[in-house]
């Protein structure tokens, strides 16, 4: 294979670009894990990481994917034929059921058009006709990777608490945390999850579990069968400082160094950075004449934008042809998108150039393939070139 000159762009929604202090953070001699200069890491990682999910109650970390996470916040807080409420909004969301599906719980799903995100009034409504509260848990994803559309989640909770309903609320923060504003406590979440590879910006390998008290005690009655996923264990041992289990302890370095960079920034500015660079992408997206695939503008996604090709038009031909001559990597059309969207990923470590350079890829990859588009790259670089209050003043 010839050399590629220069730094290939990976603009896939997730995994994400690794920052160099991350990247030199993890670089670092492994540790004895019960040491007590690893308890001084865990201790001050367990309090950094609250805020992120804006939360004062414990966060579990595992060595794990978030399809982990997932099945963590299911097996500590339910029993085996719980019912769970789930809704369909993306691929996501479907494999979410699928997994409750496979550990035994009963799955009812609330059916969707992958184009709007979780509709609050539908969930209240299953929730109403649950007069003997048969269903244990409601579970929605807030940001839908395959489709970027973004939940209302504070809605949806809104809409559970106006029917007295007593089901947990779990939420997948995947692709939103550390990226999107959430708030785990006052949205009355019992179980966020959460994974290291997006708006946290390390590699993939940690999961996370936000859990309230109402999840703790659903915990302690709780019947699945659980092992290395059970909360008790884990938090006991991190009071001092520790893991169970042997930990991923230079994920756990990169960790510390991706919060720091995080809390320096300032988390209100990392959300309106990653509005601007939504909201520069869907101007991009207008001015190419292209159709966002998320219909309700109260639930753009600002960590990527999924587009419609035209008719006759090959989503993955598209995204071949930019990776070959511009080294750019573009997210796939999942499930029954697959070949009508691609998505553009613009979160994490991320800088107005770095979007420029994407989106300029784009426009050339779609000249490259013959299909009709408009300047989309010049509208996008003037609301760039003014950036927000906020972002100005960082």
């Amino acid at each position: 294979m010839s050399h590629v000159s220069g730094v290939h762009f990976l603009q896939i929604p997730g995994p994400t670009n690794v920052p160099e202090r991350v990247l030199r953070a993890i670089d670092r001699a492994t540790i004895d894990h019960r040491g007590p200069g690893f308890a001084a890491l865990t201790l001050e990682i367990a309090e950094q990481i609250k805020p992120v999910f804006a939360t004062a109650g414990p966060v579990v970390i595992y060595a794990a994917s978030g399809t982990g996470a997932w099945e963590a916040a299911l097996v500590n807080t339910l029993s085996p034929g719980d019912r769970v409420l789930m809704v369909e909004t993306g691929q996501f969301a479907a494999l979410w059921s699928k997994l409750a599906t496979r550990l035994g719980l009963e799955v009812e799903v609330i059916p969707g058009d992958w184009r709007h995100g979780v509709d609050p009034d539908a969930v209240a409504a299953r929730l109403s006709d649950d007069r003997a509260h048969a269903i244990k848990a409601v579970a929605i994803v807030h940001n839908e990777t395959s489709t970027g559309v973004t939940s209302r989640v504070a809605d949806v909770r809104a809409a559970i608490d106006r029917t007295g309903h007593p089901a947990l609320f779990f939420v997948d923060t995947i692709s939103s945390l550390a990226s999107i504003d959430y708030r785990h406590d006052e949205w009355g979440v019992d179980v966020t999850v959460g994974g290291s590879q997006k708006g946290l910006m390390l590699p993939p390998g940690l999961a996370f579990n936000a859990v309230s008290e109402k999840a703790l005690a659903a915990s302690r009655s709780a019947r699945m069968p659980r092992s290395y996923w059970a909360w008790d264990e884990i938090l006991a041992a991190n009071r001092d400082g520790y893991f169970p289990y042997t930990p991923a302890t230079n994920l756990l370095y990169g960790l510390r160094e991706a919060l720091h960079m995080l809390h320096e920034e300032g988390l209100q500015n990392v959300f309106a950075r990653h509005a601007r660079h939504g909201e520069a992408t869907r101007r991009a997206a207008r001015g190419w004449g292209l159709e966002l695939l998320a219909l309700d503008p109260r639930e753009y996604s600002n960590t990527l934008t999924a587009l419609l090709v035209p008719d006759g038009a090959d989503a993955d031909a598209l995204r071949a042809t930019i990776l070959d001559r511009f080294d750019m990597s573009l997210g796939v059309g999942l499930g029954k998108l697959k070949g009508r969207v691609f998505r553009i990923g613009h979160l994490g470590s991320f800088n107005d150039l770095m979007l420029a350079g994407t989106l300029s890829g784009v426009q050339m990859g779609l000249e490259l393939s013959g299909i009709a588009h408009g300047d989309g790259v010049s509208p996008a670089l003037a609301y760039l070139a003014n950036p927000t209050p906020a972002l100005a003043a960082v």
